[in-house]
């Protein structure tokens, strides 16, 4: 059956209420075909997380509705393996404490900070420098990531060949392994790799239908406008560490303000709502961040470095080659699905961004 994570907004709530609401959880289980296999509390932030093996969301629905009445707010599939890799654990905490009552109380909040990196595409990486120098280059770049990690005490939750993720529930501890790792990077090898990192922060679910989805696309957004050997920090991880933390190789940290980190997360997301409508254009696209032409140029050039049309341009160009990753279509179909008017046009802007033709690029890929 599949499993499912819930989230519960409850103002006041405290972990010994939890504990007994999964108590009577546990009663009504077997009713609705479901087995809670654990939950996450969070007092301070007044949230609970459930994890439910379930036939559906209905049932879980009305398993918490005749167990105690506590709706979930939100409800989303997980991977069990995916849910183990960022929290730790898919069952309850083994050094709980049972009460005489034989409830068993904790409180374990699922907050993380989340450690993105990224690296140019192996395949583009390869063209470049050769199959032996990329190897040996990403290799070290793998091994110096691992390692500081681990010392941190963060867990490796995702690694896709073009970057990892790493979670901490400590916002100081991932700060300083990320500056460690900084201070193992060389300069030129960062340069020839196209390493980026972003530190964010979030919760498993909230408006994306995937765990941690909206802290890890925001990472993505702020990997994209991070300078060689720079790692762009989010608020919600920049008020959580002592100011002492960034005195240090300053120059290589870009602590985004709310006003920036919400003009990214605004700019990225009408992106993502328009790359593939081949009639969207800067028009357009001032018309969705209610601005003038000069405003969004000028905010979007001292945010990304870039103008709102290579922005977008270069967004589309990416998007194309997610497509060509998932399948082999023709450069026609790939134009278009991603927005490009022109087959030779797109050809073009490639070529130029990549280093080769777009159907060199798909042979290596397939």
């Amino acid at each position: 059956m599949p499993i499912y994570m819930d989230v519960h907004i409850v103002p006041g709530v405290k972990a010994k209420g939890v504990a007994e609401a999964h108590s009577k959880d546990l009663a009504h289980q077997d009713d609705f075909q479901c087995k809670c296999m654990t939950y996450w509390i969070d007092e301070e932030r007044e949230n609970v997380f459930c994890l439910i093996e379930a036939p559906n969301k209905e049932a879980v629905e009305e398993m918490h509705g005749k167990a105690h009445g506590l709706i979930p707010n939100r409800i989303i599939e997980v991977s069990p393996d995916v849910v183990s890799s960022f929290l730790g654990r898919i069952y309850d905490p083994e050094e709980a404490a049972t009460t005489d009552d034989g409830l068993k109380v904790f409180h374990d909040p699922s907050f993380r900070v989340l450690l993105v990196t990224k690296t140019t595409d192996p395949v583009l990486l390869k063209e470049k420098l050769g199959e032996g120098q990329t190897h040996a280059l990403l290799s070290r770049h793998n091994e110096i990531i691992r390692r500081n990690g681990v010392a941190a005490g963060g867990r490796e939750a995702e690694h896709v060949g073009t970057g990892f993720v790493i979670s901490f529930t400590s916002a100081t501890k991932a700060v300083s392994c990320a500056i460690n790792i900084l201070h193992e990077m060389q300069e030129g090898e960062v340069a020839s790799t196209g390493f980026r990192m972003a530190l964010t922060a979030g919760e498993p679910v909230d408006k994306s239908n995937t765990i941690f989805g909206d802290a890890l696309k925001q990472a993505g957004y702020m990997c994209s406008i991070a300078q060689d050997m720079q790692m762009v920090i989010a608020p919600s991880v920049k008020e959580l560490v002592s100011k002492d933390h960034f005195q240090t190789r300053q120059r290589h940290l870009l602590l985004l303000s709310p006003q920036d980190e919400s003009l990214l997360v605004s700019l990225f997301t009408n992106l993502e709502a328009n790359w593939q409508n081949a009639e969207f254009d800067i028009e357009d696209y001032c018309q969705a961040m209610a601005m003038s032409k000069s405003q969004l140029y000028r905010k979007t050039i001292v945010l990304t470095g870039m103008s709102p049309n290579i922005l977008l341009k270069e967004f589309r160009l990416e998007k194309a080659k997610e497509l060509m990753k998932k399948q082999r279509c023709s450069i026609s179909q790939i134009t278009f699905d991603s927005g490009f008017t022109s087959p030779s046009y797109f050809t073009k802007c490639f070529k130029k961004k990549y280093g080769l033709l777009p159907m060199a690029y798909l042979d290596r890929m397939h």
